[in-house]
């Protein structure tokens, strides 16, 4: 839409120019090079849109394109009254930021209303509502509107016939669940038991995946949806048995991913030290010394490195020596340090890390050695997210706030453990890309 948004907008800011009108030499003469840019700039301000998780929510659609729009015009009036006079075209880049605003808006309405109509919809039945059912209900609650639409439950405890557990009907038992499919028209079902299931149950399983049903495990439909992975309900040795043999990656994606890191750090690097000065004078004169910010974290495989960071708190935010977690609105944080953090500014001494191999571009956030040794005795699998370089960014970071419970802590847990099993260098382009877009958002935390 962006690209259509474009034309539209070279189109409308050519009647102002009869002379040239709507020409290829209009097109060639009038439009600087980097307003054929534009499209691409959109794209980074709207990439958490592309998210399928949020693709489906009016709000989150129509709010995103409204701050991406506030943000271009922004921008836009910045270097207006930087410029010198008549040098930015303000009739092409209106009409684009009208145009694809709109347009954007339209198709994501259509895909909404469309893609997402109950009769489009597959039909879903998940066997079993014990706790690895109904907690999948739970989750799915969350997101609106699912893709599919759930039937109810079929569960072999005599005691749960007939009853609505998590808003959703017990509609029978794995002896029924063959006529069950067809008076339901069910397309695929959820297998959701953790313990035991009877033979019965197991042969009509394999029927019905005869007959054309899709059978999907509850923990990949936890993930495919939620891009988390569900630690609490998964068994204790499930970390050697999927979890390592799936996180390894392959030696070219390593190679990539380090000359990423490489190329990443040295852009960094150079914005760190156009920066410096400007964010060292505001520190300074908002809250005095010191400018940087030094600590312990633990990186791949528990070994320990020290980060170093622009300061974003009061001096001695921890003045009993006892490490507290960041909290949203934390009183601590100074008032130059809440830009630094919503601009993500603060980290960029960390580019210096990222150059040393210490740390990736994308990565699970580096802990502090003590709230590590604190969280994994609450938080199973905690550790697990050691198995690969902290980074700069990362899925979780871009996917949850803060994290100042344990609860909090489990739902970024399962975010990181998701990154380390499914990583590859699409999802780290996009996790680059929503990083972007939240730093020109001002999304940062």
């Amino acid at each position: 839409m962006s690209w259509i948004s474009l034309v539209v907008s070279l189109y409308f800011w050519s009647q102002r120019d009869q002379w040239l009108n709507f020409s290829m030499e209009f097109i060639k003469v009038r439009p600087a090079s980097w307003f054929y840019f534009l499209p691409v700039f959109w794209i980074l301000l709207i990439v958490e849109l592309y998210d399928v998780r949020r693709a489906s929510r009016r709000n989150d659609t129509i709010r995103g394109v409204g701050i991406a729009a506030a943000i271009s015009f922004a921008i836009y009036l910045l270097l207006f009254f930087l410029s010198e006079p008549n040098s930015l075209p303000r009739i092409g880049f209106a009409g684009f930021i009208i145009a694809t605003s709109v347009l954007t808006i339209i198709w994501r309405l259509i895909y909404i209303n469309v893609f997402t109509a109950q009769q489009f919809m597959r039909r879903v039945l998940i066997v079993g509502a014990g706790r690895a059912g109904t907690t999948l209900v739970q989750a799915l609650s969350k997101v609106k509107p699912l893709p599919f639409h759930i039937v109810g439950y079929v569960d072999d405890d005599v005691e749960k016939q007939g009853q609505i557990i998590e808003k959703l009907p017990i509609v029978g038992k794995g002896n029924d669940l063959l006529q069950l499919i067809d008076e339901e028209n069910i397309s695929d079902l959820i297998f959701a038991i953790s313990g035991e299931m009877n033979q019965i149950l197991f042969q009509n399983l394999l029927q019905a995946e005869e007959q054309g049903i899709e059978i999907t495990t509850m923990p990949i439909v936890y993930e495919d949806l939620l891009g988390r992975v569900p630690i609490m309900l998964l068994q204790s040795d499930w970390i050697l048995r999927s979890f390592v043999d799936q996180a390894h990656a392959g030696g070219f994606y390593e190679v990539v991913r380090r000359l990423m890191d490489i190329i990443g750090g040295l852009v960094g690097l150079v914005i760190l030290l156009i920066c410096t000065p400007f964010i060292s004078l505001a520190i300074l004169i908002g809250n005095g010394r010191p400018v940087f910010f030094s600590q312990n974290r633990l990186g791949i495989n528990g070994q320990t490195y020290r980060i170093t960071k622009f300061r974003t708190m009061q001096k001695d935010a921890e003045k009993d020596g006892k490490a507290r977690m960041a909290v949203e609105n934390d009183d601590r944080v100074t008032k130059i340090g809440r830009f630094l953090r919503k601009s993500h500014l603060d980290e960029l001494p960390q580019f210096l890390s990222v150059l040393r191999g210490t740390m990736s571009l994308v990565g699970p956030r580096a802990e502090r050695p003590e709230l590590v040794d604190m969280l994994q005795e609450q938080i199973p699998f905690y550790r697990a997210r050691l198995f690969v370089n902290p980074g700069l960014t990362g899925w979780a970071q871009v996917n949850y706030g803060y994290a100042s419970t344990i609860e909090h802590t489990i739902v970024k847990l399962e975010y990181d453990l998701y990154y380390i099993k499914h990583r590859n260098l699409l999802l780290d382009i996009l996790i680059i890309l929503r990083t972007v877009g939240a730093v020109f958002g001002l999304r940062g935390q």
